[in-house]
């Protein structure tokens, strides 16, 4: 979590805000006129994908509009392809240039938000309307592709995948073989966005994106202006933050200059750029940067750049003087240091401060939220780009950072984990655990899952340079051979591929300290499809998708074989071990009935969901003994008949049930499936009948699973939503993990606190 503060509107801010954004350095009232019949035009599936590319929780611009506003109306079952259809139209319109120009100011401007910099100075944030963002989005898509082989090799931040993770192993292999007399440099811009030319821009997309002329030239044609609270920022150059055709336009501006250097390593990763080769090359093109740079608006900030070189060699260029001398072992681009050394030891010491104030910070918000967040966002793919990019295998950190994922697992769910239980949580949810990985054993298989996908892109990259033999990345296959076997002639690029060998170990050895058939039982339904579906609701009330602290601490109990309480007597008379063992299976505890009819409401209400009505407990089914299954849908379900279910819920850890799901995952399940059609075995041949059972553990049969599957899929139908199977399944998995936490709680003696 961030230590910036959020920024209030005030005088002292807003002149921080308008440094940012110089005024205009030319008239622009004497641009070229759009050429109004090499406008592009996109189609609806072309909208329809730029809305659902927009990322989940993205915010709303001036008007409060957000994409997921405009992604809900997109999906809306009665009008969503009358919305679609007007949507793309208004989309062309806007790509055609043909936005007012008294609207276009506001239109093309936005929200400014602004945040205290930690260490001082004020961390701007841009949010353009949602509408003319997806217009961007729209463009932009077009825009990459034509210029991607333009900008390739040397520009890797647009249109080449993997751009930024080649140019880091390429670089890494560049100063691992740095001649004597070879230097390498790192520039840095002075808001170098914010500050190119606009008439430059312009001009740049008129010859190489004439068909993006008129909708660039609407945008950027004139200031607009960006809302600071009760202020008014205008935003007179350059490509305004947050824009998602920004950053195509500044690299299309920018990329002459860069393109025409001399250097034998020339890489640029959007403003970003590394060059490399003997010192008078560099500081040649370092020359020409400054000069053609300061044509279009660009400043090399000096005091932020960056000259790597062999410690004894003397650099004479005055320029290169002013750069800050970097060790080579210290050299990071990218975010990610190139070496093991200082510069690493620092990014792995924020990386782990970092997630010690996250952790603080997660034990102030519910248990379910802070599970999410932790497995989501603060755990490993915080440090993803790092474990992929950087040599930090066997780096001391990563024991400390796994050791804080260990205790913030521990303060969120309430529990004490054993190192067996640590490392089960630590597996992926569909091999039993919780998900928070272990960051130690992905180094090895993210490094080398990325240095192999940027294979073929490094040998473009350093076609004319010296390089390494990528010793790190034969030393790390070397090192995973020797526990794993042999590695493909062609190296996979995917990293589960690497990852899963070493998943299997840790499951294997999880395995090997389960002692008991209750133990075995418990971790194997854990990793059985389904079991870890509330792991994945997110927790919103409305939809039966909540779980308050006291259910995430039991259902996380359960899944990794904790104990569950102090042993005590139940209300029953029955002893309750550490387990908890007997209140689940307790006749007389009051959450079993609550249990049962709330599980059979939710599969009626799915079924409504579906277009299919029903009824609860439908009388007059020929059955000699009076008794009723759980519903019976009203019109035909299958080959002519409605069908009948039935709900239960089993403890599969029962004594009577234990030592079979020990042996088999979902055996309980099956079980108690068999014994319901036996139940309902002489039901009138009009009907079909399917028994929903359900452990305590969220296993359930394997008839009910393809039955709720065959649900969720006519919910999509209706809804368009194609999650709806999953988000079905995960209602099922949270309703049994609740109620696991109540029937627990209904075993507990009860004291009369009134005075």
């Amino acid at each position: 979590m961030s230590a910036d503060s959020p920024a209030a509107p005030s005088q002292e801010s807003l002149n921080a805000r308008r440094e940012k954004h110089p005024p205009a350095s030319s008239d622009l009232t004497d641009l070229l006129t759009p050429q109004s019949d090499q406008c592009i035009s996109v189609t609806d599936s072309e909208v329809r994908k730029a809305i659902l590319s927009f990322p989940a929780g993205s915010a709303g611009g001036p008007d409060g509009l957000r994409p997921q506003h405009i992604r809900d109306m997109l999906l809306c079952q009665e009008s969503g392809a009358e919305f679609l259809s007007a949507v793309t139209d208004f989309v062309n319109i806007v790509i055609a240039g043909r936005c007012p120009t008294v609207v276009a100011p506001v239109f093309f401007g936005g929200r400014l938000l602004a945040l205290n910099k930690k260490t001082g100075g004020i961390r701007p944030i841009a949010v353009g309307f949602s509408l003319r963002r997806l217009a961007s989005k729209c463009a932009n898509s077009y825009g990459t592709k034509k210029l991607a082989a333009y900008f390739y090799p040397h520009q890797l931040g647009i249109g080449t995948p993997g751009g930024c993770e080649a140019a880091v192993h390429s670089a890494r292999r560049y100063v691992e073989a740095l001649p004597q007399d070879h230097v390498l440099v790192k520039l840095d811009f002075t808001n170098a966005f914010n500050s190119i030319h606009r008439r430059d821009m312009l001009h740049s997309v008129y010859n190489r994106l004439p068909e993006l002329y008129a909708y660039c030239q609407s945008a950027y044609g004139q200031p607009s202006h960006l809302f600071f609270g009760p202020y008014v920022v205008s935003s007179e150059e350059g490509a305004q933050q947050g824009d998602p055709i920004g950053p195509l336009l500044f690299c299309n501006t920018m990329h002459p200059v860069l393109s025409s250097l001399q250097a034998e390593l020339n890489l640029g990763y959007l403003d970003d750029v590394m060059l490399g080769g003997p010192v008078e090359t560099v500081a040649s093109d370092v020359a020409e940067i400054v000069n053609a740079g300061s044509k279009i608006g660009l400043s090399l900030n000096a005091a932020k750049c960056e000259l790597i070189a062999h410690p004894d060699f003397v650099v004479n260029d005055t320029l290169l003087q002013s750069f800050e001398r970097v060790e080579i072992s210290n050299t990071t681009l990218l975010g990610a240091p190139l070496l093991p050394g200082h510069a690493l030891d620092r990014a792995w010491d924020k990386r782990c401060e970092e997630l010690a104030r996250a952790v603080d910070r997660l034990g102030a918000i519910g248990s379910q939220d802070g599970l999410i967040l932790l497995r989501s966002a603060f755990s490993a793919p915080k440090v993803l780009h790092l474990l992929r990019c950087s040599p930090s295998v066997s780096h001391p950190s990563l024991v400390k950072f796994d050791a804080l994922l260990r205790h913030s697992i521990q303060r969120i769910t309430n529990s004490n984990l054993t190192d067996s239980q640590w490392i089960q949580a630590s597996l992926p949810v569909r091999d039993g655990g919780l998900g928070v990985r272990r960051v130690a054993s992905l180094a090895i298989p993210a490094f080398i899952a990325s240095a192999a996908s940027t294979l073929s892109l490094q040998v473009d990259l350093l076609n004319d340079c010296g390089k390494s033999d990528n010793e790190f990345l034969q030393t790390y296959l070397s090192a995973w051979s020797a526990k794993f076997g042999d590695v493909p002639e062609t190296l996979p690029t995917k990293q589960p591929f690497w990852d899963r060998p070493g998943v299997l170990e840790d499951k294997a050895l999880v395995e090997a300290t389960l002692n008991s058939s209750y133990h075995r039982a418990s971790s194997l339904a854990a990793s059985t499809q389904h079991s870890g579906d509330w792991l994945f609701a997110l927790p919103i009330a409305s939809c039966g998708l909540k779980l308050d602290d006291e259910a995430v601490r039991v259902a996380v109990g359960l899944r990794l074989g904790l104990d569950l309480c102090e042993p005590h007597q139940c209300h029953c008379g029955s002893v309750v071990d550490a387990r908890g063992l007997h209140s689940f299976v307790c006749k007389r505890a009051p959450g079993r009935s609550a249990r049962h009819h709330a599980l059979n409401d939710l599969v009626a209400r799915s079924f409504a969901a579906a277009g299919v009505p029903v009824t609860k407990e439908p009388a007059g089914l020929s059955r000699t003994d009076g008794k009723r299954p759980d519903g019976l849908t009203l019109v035909p379900w299958q080959s002519g008949k409605s069908l009948c279910w039935d709900v239960t819920v089993i403890c599969s850890l029962a004594e009577s049930y234990v030592n079979g799901a020990a042996r088999e995952a979902g055996a309980a399940a099956e079980v108690a499936a068999s014994r319901k059609e036996e139940k309902y075995a002489d039901l009138d041949s009009r009907y079909l009948f399917e028994p929903i059972a359900v452990e305590t553990l969220g296993v359930l049969n394997s008839s009910a699973n393809s039955l709720l599957k065959e649900i969720g899929k006519k919910i999509s139908l209706n809804t368009g939503e194609s999650r709806e199977a999953s988000f079905l399944f995960q209602r099922i998995s949270v309703l049994v993990q609740r109620f696991n936490a109540i029937l627990l709680h209904d075993s507990l003696p009860t004291i009369d606190c009134a005075d």
